[in-house]
């Protein structure tokens, strides 16, 4: 991907158009915290904004878009069906109604409690009824992947896994690639523990840019939308600011060798899974 590519989005499997820059707001607290994040994202130019039911805070985001001015059909809203409950079709309708919007563009299963196949019906059913322009996956493994597509009647437009040059899956991406599922990319940064990294800091420098700025810039390159999470004005302006450079074959390199799951094609670490 070019540092000069006018092309800032990916096309879905329905057609539609995901931003390759978007804020998440995982453990952003409900209320002002999280609306003054999401302005100030949409206003620096962010049209990507991520939430889920089981983080406590879509009203608040409902709130910041209907208050941003921005119009409704210029965000990319995703949000995710907490799999500890029992018919997404109904969660979706309640997140809905917490969001203020008659839309999803993005409806996720956050992660694969119970089984990869039992939720996907009435992920389906959310989308029959227009609740959800698109339905996809989080911390789905490769073989998960496979298990779901044995079943499913809509394809899954996106699998949102953890992602970085520290957790570089890449085998995970290309099973997602060959299925024609998006991956996305949450925690860029490491919620914040690559930043201090001697490799990204001395890539950093030499492109005279922020270490933020690298390791979102290396997903991007890798092909995947990313979705770093800020509530500080200023990290969220930079966090954008990845659009008009581009990482050298070196650099990629030497990013791919901080990779500790040999490229796995695993969602998450074998001692990483927080459902049983």
């Amino acid at each position: 991907m070019a540092a000069n590519d006018a092309q800032l989005t990916r096309t879905l499997s329905n057609g539609t158009e995901i931003p390759l820059v978007g804020l998440g707001v995982w453990q952003v607290q409900d209320g002002p915290e999280c609306e003054r994040a999401v302005e100030w994202a949409l206003e620096e130019g962010y049209r990507l904004i991520d939430t889920a039911q089981a983080y406590g805070n879509e009203s608040s985001v409902g709130r910041a878009i209907r208050n941003s001015g921005v119009p409704r059909e210029e965000i990319f809203l995703t949000t995710k069906f907490y799999p500890g409950g029992r018919d997404p079709h109904a969660e979706a309708e309640k997140s809905l109604e917490r969001l203020g919007t008659d839309y999803l563009d993005l409806y996720l299963i956050h992660w694969p409690q119970g089984g990869p196949t039992w939720a996907w019906p009435g992920m389906e059913q959310a989308s029959e009824a227009g609740l959800t322009k698109g339905i996809g996956i989080s911390n789905f493994s490769a073989g998960e992947i496979q298990e779901l597509l044995k079943v499913s009647q809509i394809q899954p437009a996106v699998n949102q896994i953890q992602f970085s040059p520290f957790e570089y899956r890449a085998g995970l991406v290309e099973a997602c690639e060959e299925a024609g599922i998006v991956a996305q990319a949450y925690s860029p940064l490491g919620t914040g523990r690559h930043l201090g990294d001697p490799v990204v800091d001395r890539i950093a420098s030499a492109a005279g840019r922020t270490p933020a700025q690298v390791l979102i810039r290396w997903a991007m390159q890798k092909g995947l939308s990313v979705i770093p999470k800020s509530t500080h004005r200023e990290r969220i302006q930079e966090n954008f600011g990845v659009f008009d450079f581009e990482l050298d074959d070196d650099s990629i390199a030497a990013l791919d060798a901080l990779d500790t799951t040999r490229q796995t094609s695993e969602a998450l670490s074998r001692d990483g899974k927080w459902w049983s």
